[in-house]
């Protein structure tokens, strides 16, 4: 701790009117606390503000930072032992430590305290603290600290320090500058993954703006066959629709969006004749599952789908041969398409447990889902840091585990983490009704979409955990004992220590109690009564089950009771598979299949549960932890082969809560990959797995895996086994609407493409040159038509900053998707100007260029030159 700076009279002055009017040192049973209006004042005026210091000074897998403390209120902090707390939000564990009196303290999951201690020497007004700290892991990006820090006293109301009230994180973290700040290790080797440059990026954009794209923009995603022939048609509002009578909700579907479009057409039943062109829905039975027939022509688009869901398809390829802008007439190819899906699943798994975000933007998520035509959308419903959706009969699950606050006994609320900060209004909290997911439901059915739903058990089960000890204590004071024990979730008398990835030690749902199935069953029940509401079958529930704190019910009496009296289950060893069987009997009963995280259906890294202990018809496992040096990306086969369905949700390419690009503005984590642009996403080969391991995580390209891993790995022996793939958002450092549209899109629509069309470059494992052209043609499609269309529809995105370099006195610029506007700036952003060609620049000017990507009203964070 340093105390910096001179206090100035009226610094002085300040202090003594304050302790003579009760607003400078408190006067109570602790002479070191603070009155309400102290702390108040304190938060409003004091300025708290965080440094990244280096990755380099503790060896590899360690970093150091600093928290300063700048007193710019007329309050102090009062020297020794007070009741007061200063809690951060942090995604990295910190060290345990005490600094000149301050005593850093991991509270629970992302938060610590600053707890003063005797020998703390007090914070005049005026003067500053430098606090010191480190942990574990390494930080390289402004998203690796978090907003809200907060100071807090028994008795009184916490109060967030407005400086840090904020989502520009640059208000309050010191910038990336130097070598050990912005890499995240140096020994034993050097971080190959250097921040990204506007040189660098301008070299890395070369090959894809070399190509020149055709242009006419073709259907995304890519259909399987289509002819274009000679001439155009006009679709304007002399045309009609007609529509078989099981096809009435498509119908109505392309009517809707038809309007939206600026075309009002008069549609019927096929029974009524059409007077002039039409538009036909029919349905061709007997094909693929999803396939569709599209054909354009001069007075009959002819649209046949073997299913409904065909149908809907063959709509959304018409719809996407549209432009953006809205218009009266317009002209379409005349083209055949014949079209059918790569895999039966193609999902995108969203992760509103860490940070709820609403109603609205779920929804969009289903517009745009199927509008390149994913079909399962896997809501991650509960987490450690909240339970999402109403549950009847358990209002505690929302009432306490879909909010956060400062509420250290958890009775009222989750104990804040991920920067909500200490009130229930903070970021990141709420809840969908049972209305309102019905809702959902509906509206994904229509888009034919199944809502698969995750109540992660029994790790990252903290918020039901807290919710349903809640409801336990309330019951038990009103003396109902057996009812308060009938749901509950953890064993009181468990005294096993473990600590999970994300820093919680009591996340873990007791696999032992006849409580915990009687609570999931619960669940499960209910929702199955929401898709019945919404006139749906509930077909495939998620458990989740991936990373299970080690040690967990090792010291529980229930389990040890257990051991003793179940057979098969002798140890803990056993826990995970009986949790799993207990699940999959209450599923297999309700009709359901079950799903979960591959770890969760496995011992150990190379040892699945065995398949056939559990009698659901189909298990499903999504293989997520591919690290490739790890050892670990086999499992995808592995748990095929052993008679899992299996779905690629691969870390390294398809999470989508990575960062874009490596640079510290990037928000996301950091730990599967350092970046997943939109053309790594394009670029996955499911059918050729091992054929993705590009480099490893530092960044080392990989020749040849098994000589990575030191073994050889197995093949896929039941390809029928692979169902298909799935994106991920996770939304720890997503606190907002805003920031989650800006990390799913556009590279969902890579998603998209990849899940229903299989490339030809991908069976030479790649032909790289043909993979660039292709992904120039795709870039171009969305820059010019699908990015637009998507701000049109109301969502957010992210747009990559160019890249430029200086060349014989020209400012050379370029972008990752061509067809971006491109602004420059030679004046620090007061005014822009367009980049189109090469522009002569003195040396001046040269010296401080700035620039961004531009798409309507929407901009790309600013890259300098």
């Amino acid at each position: 701790m340093k105390v910096a700076g001179r206090i100035s009279r009226s610094g002085w002055m300040a202090l003594i009117l304050g302790a003579v009017m009760g607003q400078g040192l408190a006067v109570g049973a602790n002479a070191g606390n603070l009155t309400q209006a102290q702390l108040s004042q304190f938060a409003r005026d004091a300025q708290l503000a965080f440094a990244p210091v280096s990755n380099f000074a503790l060896g590899h897998g360690q970093f150091q930072a600093q928290l300063t403390l700048n007193n710019q209120s007329a309050i102090a902090l009062p020297a020794g032992k007070g009741d007061w707390r200063i809690y951060i939000h942090s995604i990295r564990k910190l060290h345990e430590n005490k600094v000149a009196g301050l005593q850093i303290k991991h509270v629970q999951g992302d938060l610590h305290a600053l707890e003063p201690s005797a020998d703390f020497t007090g914070l005049a007004a005026g003067a500053s603290l430098e606090v010191p700290y480190s942990g574990g892991n390494w930080i390289v990006s402004y998203s690796d600290f978090m907003p809200r820090a907060f100071i807090a006293q028994p008795g009184l109301e916490a109060a967030v320090f407005a400086n840090t009230d904020t989502e520009d994180l640059t208000r309050f973290v010191s910038p990336f500058v130097r070598p050990e700040q912005q890499l995240r290790f140096n020994a034993p080797t050097a971080d190959a993954f250097p921040i990204v440059t506007s040189a660098g990026r301008y070299e890395s954009n070369r090959a894809v703006n070399a190509i020149k794209p055709v242009e006419q923009l073709g259907i995304i995603p890519t259909p399987k066959s289509v002819k274009y022939r000679r001439g155009s048609i006009q679709l304007d509002g002399s045309w009609q629709i007609r529509y078989a009578g099981s096809l009435t909700s498509e119908a109505r579907y392309l009517v809707a969006q038809l309007k939206a479009a600026g075309l009002e057409l008069n549609s019927a039943a096929d029974h009524i004749p059409a007077q002039g062109p039409v538009i036909r829905l029919a349905l061709e039975p007997g094909g693929v599952s999803e396939a569709y027939h599209l054909s354009i022509g001069k007075e009959v688009i002819q649209i046949r789908g073997s299913d409904n869901a065909g149908a809907f398809y063959a709509v959304q390829s018409l719809l996407s041969l549209l432009p953006a802008q809205t218009a009266a007439q317009y002209t379409l190819p005349v083209v055949e398409v014949k079209d059918q899906p790569r895999f039966s699943w193609r999902g995108m798994h969203y992760d509103m447990g860490r940070n709820f975000h609403g109603k609205a933007v779920t929804l969009r998520l289903i517009e745009q889902m199927a509008r390149y035509k994913l079909n399962k959308l896997h809501l991650h419903l509960t987490e450690d840091e909240g339970w999402r959706i109403e549950i009847p009969g358990l209002p505690e699950l929302t009432e306490v585990g879909a909010f956060r606050c400062f509420d250290l006994t958890e009775q009222s609320c989750l104990l804040t983490q991920l920067g909500t900060g200490p009130h229930k209004s903070g970021s990141g909290n709420g809840y969908y009704s049972a209305e309102d997911f019905v809702e959902i439901l509906k509206f994904a059915a229509a888009r034919h979409i199944e809502v698969i739903p995750e109540i992660d058990m029994p790790g990252h089960a903290r918020a039901a955990v807290k919710a349903m000890d809640a409801r336990y204590h309330k019951l038990l004071k009103a003396g109902k004992k057996a009812e308060a024990e009938q749901f509950l979730l953890s064993d009181p008398a468990d005294k096993s220590q473990y600590l999970t990835v994300q820093n919680y030690t009591d996340n873990s749902i007791n696999v032992c109690l006849p409580s915990t199935y009687a609570f999931a069953d619960k669940v499960v029940y209910e929702l199955q009564q929401m898709y019945r509401k919404a006139g749906l079958k509930l077909n495939t529930f998620h458990m989740g089950g991936d990373e299970v704190g080690a040690g967990s019910w090792v010291e529980s009496p229930a389990c040890k009771t257990l051991f003793a009296t179940q057979e098969g289950v002798a140890g803990p060893a056993d826990l995970k598979p009986y949790f799993v069987s207990k699940l999959a009997a209450i599923t297999h009963e309700r009709g359901l299949a079950l799903v979960g995280w591959e770890d969760g259906l496995m011992y150990d890294p190379n040892n699945t549960f065995n398949r056939k202990a559990f009698a659901n018809e189909r298990v499903l496992a999504n293989a997520w932890d591919n690290i490739w040096e790890w050892g670990v990306a086999d499992r995808a086969y592995r748990l095929a082969n052993a008679g899992y369905q299996v779905i690629l949700s691969a870390g390294t390419h398809l999470y989508f809560d990575h960062p874009h690009e490596a640079h510290p503005e990037e928000r996301g984590y950091y730990w599967a990959a350092r970046y997943t642009s939109p053309g790594k996403v394009f670029g996955f080969m499911p059918d050729n797995f091992y054929a993705n391991a590009d480099t490893t995580r530092e960044g080392t390209p990989i020749d040849n895996l098994e000589a990575l891993v030191g073994r050889s790995l197995p093949k896929l022996e039941k390809p029928e086994n692979l169902l298909g793939m799935q994106g991920q958002v996770w939304s720890e450092t997503i606190r907002t609407a805003q920031q989650l549209e800006q990390m799913i899109y556009p590279r969902l629509m890579s998603l998209g493409e990849r899940a229903w069309h299989k490339a030809a470059w991908e069976s030479n494992a790649p032909d790289t040159t043909a993979r660039t052209a292709d992904w120039a043609q795709f870039a171009h499609t969305l820059a010019k038509r699908d990015l637009p269309r998507l701000v049109q529809a109301g969502a957010d995105l992210y747009l990559p900053p160019p890249g430029a370099v200086i060349e014989s006195g020209q400012l050379l610029a370029n972008t990752a998707l061509p067809g971006l506007a491109i602004e420059f700036s030679l004046d620090k952003g007061a005014s822009w100007q367009p980049w189109t060609a090469p522009v002569a620049l003195t040396a001046e000017q040269s010296a401080s260029v700035w620039l961004r990507s531009r798409l309507g009203d929407k901009t790309s964070r600013v890259s300098t030159l």
